[in-house]
């Protein structure tokens, strides 16, 4: 077997764990703060034309004040569905509808809602680090697989070093995230 056949994917291993922060990214997303973003709307989905479908595929969403989205509803006879899937989906904001436009008013979040987004934010946090973990292990794995194919004990070393190095910076990574997140939250 040639040295080559015993080589790690380190690329694969780095896009997983990727994919696990893109991840966490779209949940911290989703998460309200007192100011309002186009991204609360993301994981709402609508019945529309026999499928369910994303609001920002139905109309034009903006933010025009700190504490204001809009959405411009293309479709005059999707207005009620955008209106009551967002009512429906536990956001905890009422639309206002003028016309063609759905207003989102941002209300102000007292301390107790702040304090439980901060946990739901460590949570989807937890999360994603558990998804890192499992691709570490998957890593390890093939390493030790690899060993078991004939793979030096020196290579073996780099190798569980470099999965490790990935890891550790991964982990740092939805750290920092998880911080910006709660103050963000927290910040009246």
């Amino acid at each position: 077997m040639s040295s080559d056949d015993l080589d790690i994917d380190l690329d694969a291993i780095q896009r997983r764990m990727d994919g696990a922060m893109n991840a966490l990214k779209q949940e911290f997303a989703s998460l309200r703060t007192g100011r309002a973003s186009a991204q609360i709307l993301d994981p709402i989905q609508v019945e529309a034309y026999g499928q369910m479908t994303p609001i920002n595929q139905l109309g034009t969403v903006n933010v025009p004040e700190p504490r204001m989205v809009v959405i411009n509803v293309w479709d005059k006879g999707m207005i009620s569905k955008v209106e009551k899937a967002i009512r429906e989906s536990g956001l905890g904001i009422n639309p206002v509808t003028d016309g063609p436009l759905i207003r989102l008013p941002i209300p102000e979040l007292n301390e107790q809602r702040r304090k439980e987004l901060a946990k739901v934010a460590a949570q989807y946090a937890e999360s994603a680090k558990v998804a890192i973990r499992n691709v570490r292990r998957d890593g390890m794995d093939q390493i030790k697989k690899a060993k078991s194919a004939g793979m030096s004990e020196d290579d073996q070393k780099m190798w569980s070093d470099e999965v490790q190095e990935l890891t550790d910076k991964a982990i740092a990574a939805v750290d920092k995230q998880l911080e910006q997140k709660q103050a963000e939250i927290m910040q009246v």
